[in-house]
């Protein structure tokens, strides 16, 4: 019985979810013009956020845009404008309370009717939105900091040619691939629309969150106060950078065992504990049901969180 109503339960919010994202689909093809050129030349709001129209948003969306503004509301946008992701702080939150339930019922129907697999699933399905956030903007910082020292040539054979900066980047954001030629595109039409080169560039900085880009940004900031040759520069800043992603690709080749040997450690009991879970469910069950058992999960559990950080700590390399 309680598996009938956790698929239905289960059923009804896949149902509720995919007419969600229907609605989406089909209101954002109406946003107004005012949130599109807000979202690229407001001065006062945060240019970070990609947001639809406040009065064509559904009422449960609005409500958490009531409840979540200030810097909670900022730093979470900021967090999705790095990852690309076309979603607003309110919409992620119930996405990310949707796959908590989803986890929940999920682990539920797996377990047994186990409360503590229940949990489990919750507490996965919690994470589990986050960690994919982290990984686009893992994957997209280190795709955009791989072209930054080519992107960097480029901007300074623009400038020698004759063409000036707005038309370089113009150029970025024609001849370069993505992610590089989305974020300069971005910046050509945040100036084309009323800012000025150094907030756009500030933009592109909270954008993305590269330590090179900020050195390219600060050195093309200088060059606008105190003058000088920029092209020069931009050559200087792209050698450097393009030997430090050589000697970090250096790095990861060599540490690239040590790094799967962590990862390998770290999944294997679990993965060996759902298969004999799975297979014989009463082996593990007194894990659970007694003290000592639990007393020994949570110290199982911290030593692996522990060892497996603690691998990742020595394998990364600063350059």
């Amino acid at each position: 019985m309680e598996i009938a109503l956790s698929m239905s339960v289960l059923a009804f919010l896949a149902v509720f979810l995919v007419f969600y994202g229907m609605h989406r689909i089909v209101s954002s093809s109406s946003q107004a013009i005012g949130s599109r050129l807000d979202q690229y030349a407001s001065r006062s709001g945060r240019p970070t956020e990609t947001t639809a129209s406040w009065t064509e948003q559904p009422s449960v969306v609005r409500g958490l845009n009531r409840m979540i503004t200030g810097s909670a509301s900022s730093q979470l946008a900021t967090e999705l404008a790095r990852a690309d992701l076309k979603l607003t702080p309110s919409e992620f939150i119930i996405a990310n309370f949707a796959a908590v339930l989803i986890g929940f019922l999920i682990a539920l129907v797996l377990g047994r009717s186990s409360l503590i697999f229940a949990l489990l699933g919750g507490i996965a399905g919690f994470y589990l939105p986050r960690f994919y956030v982290r990984r686009r903007q893992s994957q997209r910082l280190n795709a955009f900091n791989n072209q930054l020292g080519d992107t960097l040539i480029l901007l300074a054979n623009s400038l020698r040619s004759g063409y000036s900066l707005l038309q370089a980047m113009e150029t970025v954001s024609k001849e370069v691939p993505p992610p590089m030629s989305t974020e300069f595109g971005r910046v050509v039409r945040e100036i084309g629309l009323g800012l000025t080169v150094e907030e756009a560039l500030a933009h592109l900085v909270q954008r993305i969150n590269s330590e090179d880009l900020d050195m390219v940004v600060t050195a093309v900031n200088i060059q606008h106060e105190v003058g000088g040759n920029l092209a020069e520069i931009l050559d200087t800043i792209s050698h450097t950078i393009r030997e430090r992603v050589r000697i970090k690709g250096q790095i990861r080749a060599l540490t690239a065992s040590q790094r799967l040997s962590g990862n390998v450690v770290a999944l294997l009991p679990f993965a060996l504990a759902g298969f004999m879970f799975m297979f014989n469910p009463g082996y593990l069950s007194k894990m659970w049901e007694e003290a000592c058992g639990l007393m020994m999960l949570g110290t199982g559990l911290c030593t692996i969180v522990m060892g497996y950080f603690i691998i990742q700590k020595i394998t990364q390399i600063e350059v």
